[in-house]
């Protein structure tokens, strides 16, 4: 076989294989620093040879660039994503318990431990002169300092459930959107790459959007065959599912909505807080990404019972454990104070004594008009926010007057009365608002000078068998202790799993990202490439000029 252009052709292959390597070098530089971009090379071969007519084989016709691979390690990415959706919920659960630690502010000097301490001082002073009208101006004071410290930190409660509500809504949007997204590129991949084309630019664009929709909720992603395309390739459609089911199925989109609760979950929660559906209306179950950590931190109470009783809270110490666990503390702490009702080993109720036992500040010192008694120092916000009576708190229990001692049942109708107080409503009551000669400490009317009551209200500070926790401050110091150490696990874990995440992405740039170094070596490479083809032609181009022009006959 003999071509006069033969060799001409093979030096133009390489010319053209050599500005097409450059050019995908220069891509490569300009997106060193794109985020999710994937470093990519040219797929080089042998153009195909020619068979020698007289049969002594084949003769080579150069090089060719047959396609443009995108540099990914597809096991890596599904790694990635694995791991940062552990670590969104983490991240998330560390931020709002952060949140929640600075709400309880200890230790300080503004946070429970001083405002209970200077409660009961202003006690201590009270029983040195319980005549004063000044410091029973003072134990009123830091009666209603010890309430609002309760009501601020469960109004601030609620707020933060609400913020979180709001979240929820807003990353459930985020989904969507990035659902719509991925759907858009499928449509835009799929139709270069079943005309054979390469969609590698795209390719990258969809796997940043699936790297940020795995830090939002528990995903799978993968491409699915669906058999033969005509041309012979395979029918690759990409596939998203959330806990089984399909968020994004090539060209379909499974939206995600909010949808308001008819029933609170838990007892302790604001109204219209939102569940997670599906749009079709199934049921969605997450387990993961920031979602979880928004859901377990919003609704979850340790796994404790819903308010309806048909299905259990998260079992996770979220906002509502804690509202609990303050409601309980000023229902327990307010029926002690007020009516001496406490519990032994057994749980069983004891009775003691309380402020409803105690007489107030006798003005007249007139044993005929004894100065008031069965008042309750705590009661809770009535209609206007407005702090209700001793009278109205109990009112419709027929309760006996002291010294007579309740019995089970009427402790049991009083323990049910003082279940609707909460931390959101404990106040201190009218009565000691509007008189503070109401307070109570003498057991005898007339005796301005007896503290006997007082001793026995004093003595609730140091009672070890009113909480399981302990005494009063040990149930609070035990309360934020715990949530310090949810707060450090969530920081070990959260820290723990941005670590892989960081690590897997590191091994995933070491194989796509680009290394300037190694593309200057590679343009270096190419260029001289370039160059010795460019070389090849001038030669060749003189042999032929030399052939035709020069050798003519003369």
């Amino acid at each position: 076989m003999r071509q006069s252009f033969f060799g001409l052709n093979i030096a133009l292959s390489g010319l053209y294989t050599a500005q097409k390597n450059l050019n995908t070098v220069s891509h490569n530089i300009s997106n060193a620093t794109t985020p999710g971009y994937s470093r990519q090379q040219n797929v080089q071969t042998a153009s195909r040879p020619l068979s020698v007519m007289d049969g002594t084989g084949m003769v080579g016709t150069g090089s060719e660039v047959t396609g443009v691979d995108r540099v990914r390690d597809t096991y890596l990415d599904f790694k990635y994503w694995s791991e940062n959706t552990a670590s969104g919920e983490w991240s998330k659960k560390l931020e709002k318990l952060s949140e929640l630690e600075g709400t309880f502010n200890e230790p300080s000097d503004s946070g429970f431990v001083k405002i209970m301490n200077d409660f009961f001082n202003a006690y201590q002073e009270l029983s040195k002169d319980p005549s004063s009208s000044a410091v029973r101006a003072l134990v009123r004071e830091k009666g209603v300092t010890l309430a609002k410290y309760f009501n601020s930190t469960a109004t601030h409660f609620e707020k933060m459930q609400e913020d979180i509500n709001d979240q929820i809504k807003i990353t459930v949007d985020q989904v969507n959107s990035l659902a719509f997204q991925i759907q858009q590129l499928n449509k835009q991949i799929y139709s270069f790459e079943v005309q054979g084309q390469s969609a590698n630019d795209l390719r990258d664009s969809r796997t940043l959007l699936v790297d940020q929709l795995s830090k939002l909720v528990n995903i799978q992603a993968t491409e699915v065959s669906y058999g033969k395309l005509p041309n012979g390739q395979d029918d690759i459609h990409f596939l998203i599912t959330v806990s089984g089911k399909p968020l994004v199925d090539h060209y379909n989109v499974s939206k995600m909505k909010v949808e308001q609760r008819t029933d609170k979950l838990n007892a302790e929660d604001v109204g219209n807080l939102y569940e997670i559906k599906w749009e079709d209306g199934n049921t969605l179950k997450v387990t993961g990404g920031e979602l979880r950590g928004l859901l377990d931190v919003r609704d979850g109470k340790d796994g404790a019972p819903s308010e309806d009783g048909s299905s259990t809270t998260p079992i996770y110490k979220g906002i509502p454990y804690y509202q609990n666990k303050l409601n309980e503390f000023v229902r327990v702490f307010a029926l002690a104070f007020n009516e001496g009702l406490t519990r032994d080993e057994s749980g069983s109720w004891v009775n003691g004594v309380g402020h409803v036992d105690g007489y107030g500040l006798d003005t007249e010192l007139k044993d005929s008009i004894p100065p008031s008694q069965n008042v309750r120092f705590f009661t809770m916000f009535g209609d206007g926010d407005r702090p209700i009576s001793s009278d109205k708190f109990v009112d419709g229990l027929t309760l006996p007057t002291p010294p007579a001692v309740p019995t089970a049942a009427e402790n049991a109708l009083i323990v049910e009365r003082y279940n609707r107080i909460t931390a959101k409503n404990f106040t201190v009551g009218s009565d000691v608002m509007d008189n503070t000669d109401k307070i109570a400490t003498s057991d005898t009317p007339g005796e301005n000078g007896n503290i006997n009551v007082l001793n026995k209200i004093m003595d609730i500070r140091s009672n070890q068998s009113l909480f399981k926790e302990g005494a009063p401050e040990d149930f609070m110091k035990s309360l934020v202790a715990g949530l310090g150490i949810d707060t450090q696990q969530a920081e070990r874990l959260s820290k723990g799993q941005l670590a892989i995440v960081q690590q897997v992405d590191n091994r995933r740039m070491s194989v796509s990202g680009v290394e300037l170094n190694e593309e200057m070596t590679n343009m270096v490479r190419f260029q001289q490439a370039y160059n010795a083809a460019a070389k090849m032609i001038t030669t060749m181009s003189e042999v032929y000029d030399t052939l035709i022009n020069r050798l003519g006959v003369g």
